[in-house]
């Protein structure tokens, strides 16, 4: 059975309206295929428990899983207060499993889905979305064994309610973690980049607890950037400044490489508010992004992919999106998904959302959480014998 996917988009007044229009648009451009799996992408703006009763009424019994997203992405570009439904059909199996519990515990979620996919036997990809906005994405990577396909990200919506949600099945809410569990004659291809440079101004994290980033050379987070950026530091907790530190992400040494940690917001007292732990005493450099860099780093990631992919025929692509990169390119929108396809074509249905962090797995480690990069994960189909 040959791959194919489809796309269909909608906007409406209430989120069942929506993801009943959206559904039915995927399910007639898929024409006479049966749907394997669907994807999901949902305004914040929706409630989630609507956005599923319209969805299921006409994908009854197909595995789903979703997210909340600030604006959804399909190959026409960027979806704000939209829903999208994304459909695959072809020789394969999918399993959706919700866990309400992320927010509580990473390392427990990433058991049982370890103890799932063990359950089940054979090899399997893993795709998920979980919470942005609470629960340890760092603590879920590193819980997870080395060796499995397990990828996604971090649904986003409303920084100042840090309203979110996930979906799976005819189950959705926050704090939760939706995955699917993928296998059969598929091949999943992943690449990531980013469009942010080190500008060589050089801080030391010289206070941290848990998630809040309190001060950098001694001084709150915030005074450090109203140094650099001419605002009055109080200025930083109230939107929309408290929002625009995550254009102005850290780049933290690792090894050799900088990894990106990026703020979620900035709180009262002057803390950022990070969506990953980052160490007391180590060095930290203010990167900025440029629209010629994301659209570099689109390209980039998508060249990646199609070559992980080999000579399997791509038929759908998923693209997940930092939050910032909306925010850099407000002026342009959708120009990340042009970028994508230049290397892809036109004819590959695409649908994504913006993420507030993104996860792959890679070969030194079980899996990698990223702030601030593109990713795309192409689904193509194994050539027979």
């Amino acid at each position: 059975m040959t791959m194919v996917s489809s796309v269909g988009v909608a906007q409406a007044l209430d989120g069942r309206e929506a993801g009943l229009q959206a559904a039915h648009q995927a399910l007639n451009r898929l024409g006479a295929n049966t749907p394997a799996f669907a994807v999901v992408i949902s305004s914040h703006q929706y409630q989630s428990r609507e956005v599923l009763n319209g969805v299921s009424s006409l994908l009854v019994e197909v595995p789903m899983i979703g997210f909340s997203s600030p604006s959804g992405l399909t190959g026409k570009g960027e979806h704000p207060h939209s829903v999208i439904v994304a459909l695959l059909s072809g020789d394969f199996h999918a399993e959706t499993l919700w866990l309400p519990g992320y927010a509580q515990s990473g390392r427990e979620t990433a058991a049982k889905i370890e103890k799932h996919a063990a359950e089940r036997g054979e090899r399997q990809s893993i795709l998920f979305f979980a919470d942005g906005f609470n629960g340890d994405a760092e603590q879920f990577c590193g819980a997870i064994s080395p060796g499995g396909n397990v990828f996604g990200g971090l649904s986003s919506g409303d920084l100042h309610t840090g309203n979110t949600y996930q979906m799976a099945g005819n189950q959705s809410g926050a704090g939760g973690l939706a995955a699917a569990f993928l296998r059969g004659n598929l091949k999943i291809a992943i690449g990531a980049d980013h469009g942010w440079d080190a500008v060589g101004r050089q801080f030391r994290v010289t206070r941290s607890r848990g998630f809040w980033l309190r001060t950098l050379d001694g001084r709150p987070a915030s005074e450090t950037y109203a140094g650099l950026f001419g605002y009055p530091a109080r200025d930083w907790a109230f939107p929309p400044l408290s929002y625009m530190t995550r254009l102005y992400p850290l780049g933290v040494e690792q090894g050799e490489d900088l990894l990106v940690r990026s703020p979620i917001r900035v709180e009262a007292d002057g803390s950022f508010r990070m969506n990953s732990a980052i160490r007391e005493g180590i060095d930290a450099y203010l990167m900025v992004g440029s629209r010629s860099a994301c659209e570099r780093a689109a390209r980039q990631a998508t060249q990646q992919a199609l070559l992980q992919l080999g000579d399997a025929k791509p038929a759908f692509a998923l693209v997940l999106v930092d939050v910032a990169w909306q925010m850099l390119l407000k002026a342009q929108p959708g120009v990340e998904i042009e970028a994508v396809q230049e290397i892809l074509g036109t004819n590959i249905p695409i649908a994504g959302g913006y993420t507030l962090g993104q996860v792959i797995p890679v070969e030194s480690q079980s899996l990698k959480f990223l702030n601030q990069h593109i990713v795309v994960i192409v689904f193509g189909e194994q050539n027979s014998a």
